[in-house]
């Protein structure tokens, strides 16, 4: 019974290692790209195929992620209680579980179509290698290639379904990486000290409040007009286009207000919204 318990409590660290929502997102966004080239889906197995490749994948590079940056988080106040950085779990531990996750979900991919896997590769490499081992210490910009990582899921999943990237999958990669800093900044400003404390370079602290306000509202507008267009060429019907314009019209309502009339409710509105507004359009233009 106490071995029972004690594989369960290692589970539960593990999973929280995952960061399971933020995976979840991303995860959702490959499956999304892949109904709007595969809709109605003809076998359920190749969707569940394509879920647990991506899982896999993402799942691996984001616990690499957190060893790399367990320093990081341990003198941080949000995230000093995470596994890695209190002790509970030991980095080599870490580093092989999600070795193996990514290497795991990789090989599936690759197996299943090779551009598919390139692609799920790629979006790997972003994460890892270019985001968190070379760039997040050194640049604000590294947002940037965090975004391009954060938008392989979904131009995988579509060039997956339809055999070939296409101007649709770019254009829905587009959205979620403009998205990105909209969800990412928001952040940013919310935990400023924390992230002056782990001495990581971001817009708010290199170019200021202001200037990072005036960021997330210009990438609000172009994620909008990215995923609109997207629904226009996938050929959305105009009822749910319509709704996709109304939710797109509420995440420009808001980051104009954090620009015009900033406050900490609004900019935590703004995060919490962004969220749920990639969340609904993908489900949006998966019907």
């Amino acid at each position: 019974m106490r071995g029972l318990e004690t594989l369960k409590t290692r589970l539960r660290l593990y999973w929280s290692l995952t960061k399971s929502l933020q995976t979840g997102l991303l995860l959702a966004t490959g499956l999304a790209g892949y109904m709007t080239a595969r809709c109605p889906v003809l076998h359920w197995s190749t969707l569940l195929a394509l879920a647990v490749s991506l899982y896999l994948a993402v799942a691996g590079s984001t616990i690499i992620n957190m060893v790399i940056d367990r320093d990081i988080d341990a003198v941080m106040n949000r995230t000093h209680h995470r596994p890695l950085a209190d002790g509970r779990v030991s980095p080599g531990e870490a580093l092989r579980l999600g070795a193996v996750l990514s290497i795991l979900g990789v090989a599936m991919a690759a197996a299943m179509a090779p551009l598919y896997g390139l692609i799920v590769f790629l979006g790997w490499a972003f994460d890892v290698v270019v985001y968190s081992l070379w760039l997040k210490r050194r640049s604000p910009w590294s947002i940037v290639w965090g975004g391009i990582a954060g938008a392989m899921p979904i131009l995988a999943g579509r060039s997956y379904g339809m055999g070939y990237v296409d101007g649709v999958g770019l254009l829905l990669a587009l959205a979620v990486l403009f998205w990105i800093p909209t969800h990412i900044l928001t952040f940013a400003m919310r935990y400023y000290d924390d992230y002056r404390t782990g001495k990581i370079p971001t817009f708010p602290s290199v170019y200021g409040f202001h200037a990072t306000r005036f960021v997330i509202a210009l990438s609000s507008i172009l994620a909008a007009l990215a995923i609109i267009g997207a629904g226009v060429f996938i050929g959305v019907q105009w009822g749910f286009l319509r709704v996709l314009g109304v939710m797109s019209g509420g995440l420009l309502l808001l980051a104009g207000a954090s620009v015009l009339r900033p406050n900490e409710t609004v900019n935590f509105g703004l995060f919490k919204y962004a969220s749920v507004y990639m969340l609904s359009a993908m489900v949006l233009l998966s019907l």
